[in-house]
């Protein structure tokens, strides 16, 4: 698949390099294979500062996220907490010296990453290719599409540490599993293999460890083709319903439906019905 350059290739990013390829997927891998791919607070701001700058990017249209090495994202860098890494953004001194440290570090910069992705119009996947642990699990369930190497592990476990999933993870969990099985795979510092997280719908689909990238191209490239506008607003509308009541959904899907129904694509979409061909939507795009 061809790669090209854009705004977002631009820029040197720790803890993780992208590439964008003509079809508007953007692959973005955590490189820092030696530490598992853990995670420090240069690398959550400078992933933040991606996911704003893919928000406002009309080059892309699906993100897929990956590691290299036996991770995936492995929870965050407790043995390099306090060291300072070269990021894309400016230092931040202070932090987790003290609660209200703790409190504001977690509020600005590791709850933003998550908060950032499900605030992304555009679709995501995470291609687990190894351990998923603690702030790497909870990104990939903050993911729209979840695909794992049958050799991938997963879950939470932070209370091995005496520490909470404090990046979102309960919510996250509460939403897949729901209260009893969430507080279940919580309590008992569950972390389970990919056919045990398909069987609790935490992964939408488990591959031979040979078959990530291609499964994982071939589900960004249908993404990528489809009708933009109208997958960025169902995404919302979806994310929105879990907390709507039944005449708040009603609403807020007519609001959509009253852009989506005028817009380009739908003509092109109904027009392609007609004549029994494949639709080519997004000329917006284009």
């Amino acid at each position: 698949m061809a790669q090209r350059q854009s705004g977002i290739g631009d820029t040197e990013y720790f803890g993780f390099e992208t590439s964008l390829a003509d079809s508007g997927v953007l692959t973005v891998t955590f490189n820092r294979p030696e530490t598992m791919n853990a995670s420090n607070a240069p690398m959550k701001r400078d992933l933040v500062e991606l996911l704003t700058q893919a928000q406002m990017d009309d080059d892309v249209r699906v993100l897929v996220f990956t590691g290299q090495g036996r991770a995936f994202w492995a929870g965050d860098d407790l043995r390099g907490y306090e060291e300072a890494h070269p990021g894309s953004t400016a230092p931040i001194f202070g932090g987790h010296h003290n609660a209200p440290g703790t409190y504001n570090g977690l509020r600005t910069i590791s709850q933003a990453v998550n908060t950032a992705v499900r605030h992304l119009d555009k679709l995501t996947v995470a291609a687990i290719n190894g351990f998923a642990i603690q702030t790497g699990f909870s990104f990939a369930l903050a993911c729209d599409f979840r695909i794992a190497a049958r050799s991938a592990r997963m879950g939470s476990a932070t209370l091995r540490f005496g520490l909470l999933p404090d990046e979102g993870g309960q919510w996250l969990l509460v939403q897949h599993l729901g209260v009893a099985r969430a507080t279940d795979f919580m309590m008992r510092k569950r972390i389970v293999d990919a056919s045990v997280a398909r069987e609790l719908g935490l992964v939408h689909e488990v591959v031979d460890d040979d078959q990530l990238p291609a499964a994982t191209a071939e589900l960004a490239a249908e993404l990528a083709e489809g009708p933009q506008v109208a997958m960025r607003m169902l995404k919302r509308s979806i994310l929105l319903a879990a907390e709507m009541t039944w005449e708040q959904s009603l609403d807020e899907i007519a609001s959509k439906t009253a852009i989506t129904d005028h817009l380009p694509d739908a003509a092109e979409g109904v027009s392609a019905f007609l004549a029994k061909r494949q639709p080519e939507f997004n000329d917006w795009l284009r």
